[in-house]
């Protein structure tokens, strides 16, 4: 007896420690740490977009106060023929749900509110302007979206909105004058025509589901009285709703327009072919890779390119950067924009010559060494049908000019 009552009582001290458990884990909601871009096939963040010369004017903001993402980004001319061309592309900021709004956004100066058409080899100059709406830690990213192709993320950047969401204000004026805030305007108007079809839709289901359903009624139907199954009653109330709907439908759409005589379609049409930087860098420097492999234990890839300066000056080996990992030579170049700090390799690029002479045509070997290749998942692409690889190699003038060279190609892995 006595083991027995010690044995409950242990079952009964298990079973209040277990619920606890469970009843503490449910209130528990730890902070989102997820990247979207470690989602995303390396491929992709590979050979379409190169995002470059990133810089967000803050990490901190209230809500209601804004900042801006700008840079650049190359259209590489190697792009997968699994993804469809970026003739219509709409630039984004991939975040986690609508944490802030995206008031502006211009390519090469041009504001573009609508998609766009992109060419391929070419490269943009952008800049969006974000305003803060819900309070928290953020990881926003670039994003563009491409038909067929779907969203192409670029890197990501922490940011940390304070304040009240309460206090967010949206607030435009439209072309008759008048300022509304788009937060909160016909917020009951919505919510109440919401609550209204969800009422008459579940009265609707209760309708039909009231009596036996299933069995019974497939059993009626196999016994020939399919016909017997919608009653006289039933079709009267079909019609009384058929109509009622219609009505209400018309006295909807008849009330807004008194209400908003002067409407105009939501713009969704295609802007054109933006027109890419004026400025040739492939004339500037060749780069043609000759080989190139993965070293899976030291997480490195290892590339011989052959390199052409067709400049009058001296320029040197600074970045390679490809799927917005930059692997910095530091004795050419050292970030100062506060890059994040996951995807920035300081001093993981090595190069067996760093300075080229005006006209010189030069093998090199580079190296580019981080754990950013397994963290981020990129070392996924020798894993890929068609395992190639693709960059840009940054070379500075003594100016500190930068000349951004694509470079791409098959990619052997080696396991020693």
């Amino acid at each position: 007896m006595k083991g027995t009552h010690i044995t409950n009582r242990a079952r009964k001290w298990l079973a209040i420690g277990f619920t606890a458990v469970i009843a503490s884990s449910v209130f528990y909601i730890p902070t989102v740490a997820a990247h979207g871009e470690k989602a995303q096939a390396a491929f992709l963040r590979m050979r379409t977009i190169h995002w470059y010369d990133m810089v967000w004017s803050k990490d901190t903001i209230a809500v209601n106060e804004t900042y801006t993402i700008s840079g650049k980004f190359r259209v590489f001319e190697d792009w997968p023929e699994a993804v469809e061309k970026p003739h219509v592309s709409f630039l984004n900021a991939g975040q986690p749900g609508p944490v802030t709004a995206r008031l502006t956004s211009y390519i090469n100066g041009m504001f573009v509110p609508r998609s766009i058409g992109l060419e391929l080899g070419g490269d943009y100059e952008f800049e969006m302007t974000m305003q803060g709406r819900r309070p928290g830690t953020w990881h926003v990213h670039t994003l563009l979206n491409v038909q067929g192709g779907g969203p192409l993320i670029g890197p990501g950047k922490y940011i940390t909105i304070t304040g009240d969401m309460a206090d967010f204000e949206n607030k435009i004026t439209d072309l008759t004058g008048n300022t509304v805030n788009l937060e909160t305007m016909a917020t009951g108007t919505v919510i109440g025509w919401h609550l209204f079809w969800y009422v008459l839709g579940i009265a609707w289901i209760w309708w039909w589901a009231r009596r036996p359903m299933f069995l019974p009624r497939y059993m009626r139907i196999e016994a020939g009285e399919a016909n017997d199954l919608v009653t006289a009653q039933d079709k009267k109330l079909t019609i009384g709703v058929l109509v009622g709907v219609l009505l209400i439908i018309l006295f909807g759409f008849k009330s807004a327009e008194d209400k908003f005589p002067v409407t105009i379609p939501l713009q969704a049409g295609l802007l054109g072919t933006i027109d890419s930087l004026p400025v040739d860098y492939n004339s500037m420097v060749s780069a043609n890779v000759l080989k190139a492999n993965y070293r899976v234990p030291g997480r490195t890839i290892s590339m011989t390119v052959e390199i052409t300066n067709h400049t009058d000056q001296v320029i040197s080996i600074g970045e390679f950067n490809t799927g917005g990992i930059r692997f910095m030579n530091a004795n050419v170049r050292v970030d100062e924009t506060d890059y994040p700090e996951e995807l920035l390799a300081p001093e993981g690029l090595e190069v067996s010559q760093q300075d080229i002479a005006p006209g010189e045509t030069v093998v090199v070997d580079i190296s580019a060494t981080d754990a950013a290749w397994e963290v981020q998942r990129m070392a996924d692409v020798i894993y890929d049908p068609d395992s190639r690889f693709a960059g840009l190699i940054f070379f500075v003038d003594p100016e500190g000019n930068e000349i951004p060279i694509p470079i791409g190609g098959p990619l052997v892995p080696t396991f020693v």
